[in-house]
């Protein structure tokens, strides 16, 4: 399991995110929570961004929403993180 961490930014975004759409609040919360299991289960769709993002992944949870995040090393303890850094419909992270 890797941990999640959620950067300023995120938080920030997810608040405006959910105030806009209610509904996807707890779609969101559950792709997280499946994302804390297994970031690369089939259904969350976890693939590789180019160009600008080039490095980061993204996954999907619900019709226009995605996750932009980051695989890192924790170097505390050795470990592999999941630092979320942006959400939104596709065309406001990409």
């Amino acid at each position: 399991m890797r941990e999640l961490v959620l950067t300023p930014k995120f938080k920030r975004v997810f608040r405006k995110f959910v105030v806009r759409n209610k509904k996807l609040q707890k779609r969101i919360e559950e792709t997280l929570e499946q994302m804390n299991k297994d970031v690369f289960a089939a259904h969350l769709g976890t693939h590789k961004l180019g160009g600008e993002l080039s490095g980061l992944y993204a996954c999907i949870c619900g019709y226009d929403c995605r996750i932009v995040f980051s695989i890192e090393q924790n170097k505390e303890n050795d470990s592999e993180v999941i630092v979320l850094l942006d959400i939104g419909t596709h065309d406001e992270v990409y």
